[in-house]
C-alpha cells in the first residue's frame, strides 16, 4: 500500500483509476507544496501566503483594496489584513489613499516589495520546473492539455 493508499484508504470502487489519478495528483500538489513552503521559508524568511499576495500586488502596479485583494487570495479580509500588515511593517507594501474615499486605500508593492518579489518568483518557478523535470516538453504540454479537459468539464458541470 502506497502513501496515497494509507491517507484516503483503499475501500472498492466502480471507478479506481480516476480516483488513484485524484489521489496522485492531491500527492504531487502537496509534495510541490511543501517543498515550495520551505523553501520560501528558509531562503527569503517568509510565507506562501505572503508570497502569494505580493505575487497579486506585482500584478497590478497600481495597487488593490483589501477586499480585491481578499477576493483574488480566496482568503477572508481579516486574513490579507494581518498579511499586509507584517508586510507594510517590514516596507515591502505600502498604504496608499484613494482619492474620494476617506475609507478605502489600495495597497501596492514599494519599489524594496517589488526587487524582493522577483528575486522570489525567479527562484519560485525554478522549484516548479524541477519538480516537473522528469516530464519531457511533449509530457508536460501533453499533461496541461489533459488537465485542462478536466477543468473545463468541472466548471462546466459544477453550475
Amino acid at each position: 500500500m502506497d502513501k496515497e493508499e494509507r491517507l484516503h484508504g483503499s475501500t472498492p470502487s466502480e471507478h479506481p483509476q480516476a480516483l488513484r489519478l485524484w489521489l496522485r495528483m492531491l500527492t504531487c500538489t502537496q509534495l510541490i507544496e511543501t517543498r515550495v513552503r520551505a523553501g520560501l521559508g528558509a531562503k527569503f524568511d517568509t510565507t506562501l501566503p505572503r508570497f502569494d499576495l505580493m505575487a497579486q500586488l506585482e500584478r497590478v502596479p497600481d495597487g488593490l483594496k483589501m477586499n480585491e485583494l481578499s477576493r483574488r487570495m480566496m482568503v477572508t479580509g481579516g486574513n490579507v489584513t494581518g498579511i499586509t500588515d507584517q508586510l507594510a511593517a517590514e516596507d515591502l507594501v505600502e498604504r496608499v489613499a484613494v482619492p474620494g474615499d476617506r475609507r478605502a486605500f489600495r495597497v501596492k508593492l514599494t519599489d524594496r516589495g517589488r526587487t524582493l518579489f522577483v528575486a522570489m518568483a525567479q527562484q519560485h518557478e525554478a522549484w516548479i520546473v524541477d519538480a516537473f523535470a522528469a516530464l519531457s516538453g511533449k509530457e508536460l504540454e501533453s499533461l496541461h492539455r489533459l488537465l485542462g479537459k478536466v477543468k473545463e468539464h468541472s466548471k462546466n458541470t459544477s453550475n
